[in-house]
């Protein structure tokens, strides 16, 4: 053989061993729920390589039985040309450096768009393979299965996300961040951390006149939703709404709280987490909810205070502002 053909020959074999080394590393780097996530956003280069992945003993059986194959042929090619020891040694080092190290390196840094183009060469070496990859295949699906589709912790995607923050190729911003770490947090709170504990709530008992006194002490406190406690706070009326007293005049006709529309809500446990207790918010169609503790209301907790949390910074609306200011 010529010394052209020879360089020729060898070449074009530690190229497909490059391409086998390469594809190896990078088909076995992409995480099946992460290409079946891009590819239901419409990812082209996901969609053609997760048939491959998917199956992947096949896909790997594939690779390097031909990887193989590439390798000795490209020993046996140098020995032709010379001597053993010598082919031996040129074959070994262009196989690890050209063959293995450097596309490996090379295709793990983009290993989707790598994967991707080179699809058909995959699905040609399969086929070329297929005799004997499909029992390999079918023999380490029996022995090993398939591997589980992993998910992260919520430790694990609140880092994943805290990370969007220092890194300049984000597409969220400060305020996206923080409200996502704040919703991956609601289940690890309780509502009586958050929750306006009894001492500082202002209530009404369901016996309490509301005349025009009563009317300027509310709107003092600025509350648009009153809670209807009775006296022992062992059990609570409903909520009474500002907004339903507008049309009524209480300076010439006094009313008890409970004469008035009172709407219904319903005690919820302080050791409820918060991530239940939005919950709870959505299916009470209410905004504010009595937190109980061994069968005694000690607080309330509005829909705003799971907002805050979810945010992470406190809420200022215009009552609160004027309350601050006086």
């Amino acid at each position: 053989m010529s010394t052209p053909i020879l360089i020729v020959v060898v070449t074009l074999l530690v190229g497909i061993s490059a391409i086998c080394s390469g594809l190896n590393v990078a088909i076995m780097s992409l995480e099946v729920g992460d290409l079946k996530r891009k590819a239901r956003m419409g990812n082209i280069l996901a969609k053609r390589i997760l048939p491959f992945r998917a199956n992947y003993h096949l896909t790997l059986a594939s690779i390097l039985l031909v990887n193989v194959a590439v390798v000795s042929a490209t020993s046996l090619v140098l020995e032709s040309a010379m001597s053993g020891i010598l082919a031996g040694l040129i074959s070994t080092l262009l196989i690890v450096i050209l063959g293995e190290i450097t596309p490996q390196a090379l295709f793990s840094q983009k290993a989707l768009l790598f994967c991707g183009t080179l699809s058909p060469v995959m699905r040609l070496m399969i086929t070329l393979t297929y005799p004997i990859s499909k029992p390999l295949q079918l023999f380490l699906d029996r022995v090993f299965g398939h591997t589980a589709h992993s998910l992260q912790s919520r430790q694990e995607l609140g880092l994943v996300i805290t990370e969007h923050l220092t890194d300049i190729r984000s597409e969220l911003d400060e305020d996206e961040v923080e409200i996502m770490r704040g919703a991956l947090s609601l289940s690890e709170k309780r509502v009586r951390d958050i929750m306006t504990p009894i001492r500082q709530t202002y209530w009404l008992t369901p016996t309490t006149i509301i005349d025009g006194h009563t009317i300027s002490e509310i709107q003092t406190k600025s509350w648009s939703r009153i809670p209807i406690f009775s006296k022992d706070l062992s059990e609570c009326s409903g909520v009474l709404l500002m907004k339903d007293l507008v049309n009524i005049n209480f300076n010439e006709t006094p009313v008890e709280v409970r004469s008035l529309p009172l709407h219904e809500t319903k005690l919820v446990g302080s050791m409820t987490a918060l991530d239940t207790m939005f919950r709870k918010f959505i299916n009470a169609h209410t905004h504010l909810i009595p937190i109980e503790k061994d069968d005694r209301i000690v607080g309330i907790v509005t829909i705003e205070d799971i907002l805050e949390e979810i945010v992470g910074h406190e809420i200022i609306d215009e009552a609160d502002h004027r309350i601050k200011r006086t």
